[in-house]
């Protein structure tokens, strides 16, 4: 069986902090749409996904019935679903899936706020994963996410997320560039 992940789960260095999952195959999610949004932590906002009209991108990885329970732990606050085959795309079409795919869902999205900002470090080790991909995937992954227009905080020099994982410091500076665009942080 497969696990979708779009957030933090697409950085294998964080991955691996919840489990060996062995590589992962970066696809696109027809069906879905990525939101900034409050799962439960006290301190920060993170990634959530809803059923909509959206496309998102992320990575396929391939879990063990027996670590699908420490998946769930990790992923508490959020409802996990079985995908529809016909909607899961992988961006080497050779690849053939050989189980089911799952996603973790929120059915409403509570937008971030000062109290419960973006964090900085979230954002660096999701992106991270994504560059691992290639730029393209980081900025495609910017661009299908809905929210970066609310509170956001930069706490680089004291992460909020306690599994800031395989960021290395080049790509502070690539990540950087990508978010350029978006609203100025704040202090």
């Amino acid at each position: 069986m497969y696990i979708f992940g779009y957030g933090s789960l697409i950085n294998e260095d964080s991955r691996q902090l919840t489990g060996d999952t062995g590589e992962a195959i970066p696809a696109t999610v027809s069906g879905l749409e990525r939101h900034w949004g409050k799962t439960g932590s006290p301190v920060m906002s993170h990634l959530v996904v809803k059923e909509g009209l959206g496309q998102c991108n992320g990575v396929l990885i391939h879990v063990d019935d027996d670590l699908l329970e420490v998946f769930d732990i990790r992923e508490a606050g959020y409802q996990r679903v079985e995908l529809d085959a016909e909607k899961v795309k992988t961006l080497d079409e050779t690849i053939e899936l050989d189980g089911p795919v799952f996603v973790y869902v929120t059915d409403d999205v509570v937008s971030p706020c000062y109290v419960q900002p973006i964090a900085q470090s979230y954002v660096d080790t999701v992106l991270a994963g994504c560059l691992r991909y290639s730029a393209e995937f980081a900025q495609s992954f910017i661009q299908s996410t809905y929210g970066w227009d609310y509170p956001r905080v930069n706490d680089r020099d004291n992460p909020v997320y306690q599994r800031v994982a395989g960021v290395r410091e080049n790509d502070r500076a690539q990540i950087d560039q990508l978010l350029n665009s978006m609203p100025p942080w704040m202090d």
